[in-house]
């Protein structure tokens, strides 16, 4: 299977017009000028505070995501300045899935169904569990809501719960045990 996931957003509009649902237009790769890939992904830099897509990219628990972000073509969305909170489900998160769901959701043709899902665990700002209240409903990228629960077991998006958190220089990733599918 592919490297999976990478997620958001080259500043709002960029990734907003990018991502229009339905369209029989193929992606466009962008290019450098040798003609090979390019983009703020593919940026080296060991010296900074890793975005987003480089803390996804260098944990073994989140190699599903990142195949998933990778097969949706969002890597230079979650590699840009952002700020993006993103809620990450682990490998294990993407196992509970039926049987088949991956595989079927990287194939090309469902790009759009796996773009969704991706920006359902996506919000274009800089949160973290202190923004948020017990029972509050937030609007997520792919414009769904979901539920946030805090109590004594944690907290948790739509059922999701929060295993930990990253500080990423363009956001937080919020490390999930579940998949939080749209409605």
């Amino acid at each position: 299977m592919r490297t999976l996931v990478t997620l958001f957003i080259a500043g709002t509009i960029a990734v907003a017009s990018g991502c229009s649902s339905g369209s029989d237009q193929p992606k466009e790769e962008l290019k450098g000028a040798d003609g090979g890939p390019s983009g703020q992904a593919l940026v080296k830099d060991d010296d900074s505070q890793k975005d987003i897509l480089k803390i996804a990219g260098g944990s073994k628990d989140h190699t599903t995501l990142v195949a998933a972000v990778h097969a949706a073509g969002l890597e230079n969305a979650l590699s840009n300045a952002g700020p993006f909170t993103v809620f990450a489900p682990t490998d294990a998160a993407f196992g509970k899935l039926p049987a088949g769901t991956v595989e079927d959701l990287v194939k090309p043709e469902n790009v759009d169904k796996l773009s969704t899902i991706l920006y359902h665990h996506v919000l274009t700002s800089d949160l973290d569990q202190s923004n948020f209240t017990d029972g509050q409903k937030v609007t997520m990228f792919d414009g769904s809501q979901v539920t946030m629960t805090i109590n004594d077991k944690g907290w948790f998006i739509d059922g999701a719960k929060i295993v930990g958190s990253v500080r990423a220089s363009n956001g937080w990733v919020h490390v999930v045990d579940a998949v939080v599918v749209p409605k």
